[in-house]
């Protein structure tokens, strides 16, 4: 599931900045803001950087889901069970090509990720 909607309406909030705000300065239509926040659309990887651009913060967080959840060792609770769920060697090999990675690059393959699991 997608929190992408969920994420920009909340850093848009938490930045004081309306839709139609946040249109203008994405040069982007407040019909098709409205869309992303109601997780009706997902954007193509160039429109996520812009959109993380025009409220400076990067991509990444605009894709991710937001856990408030952490262990005192400093972990997230949610990124913990991955690493059980798929085992230590498989997170190791997927974090050390991932930081190899840039911004773009990355939303690139989350983009082709989120195509393969929900175009078939």
């Amino acid at each position: 599931m997608s929190h992408f909607g969920e994420n920009l309406r909340r850093v848009r909030e938490d930045r004081n900045i309306s839709q139609r705000e946040l249109a203008l300065k994405a040069r982007l239509g407040l019909g098709t803001i409205e869309k992303y926040e109601n997780d009706e659309q997902i954007p193509d990887t160039q429109t996520i950087l812009k959109l993380s651009t025009v409220l400076d913060i990067p991509a990444s967080e605009l894709l991710e889901r937001e856990v408030n959840d952490h262990h005192s060792s400093g972990i997230d609770a949610e990124i913990e069970q991955l690493i059980n769920e798929i085992g230590q060697k498989r997170t190791k090999l997927i974090l050390r090509k991932a930081k190899e990675f840039s911004e773009e690059d990355f939303l690139r393959v989350m983009q082709m990720l989120y195509e393969v699991k929900y175009e078939k």
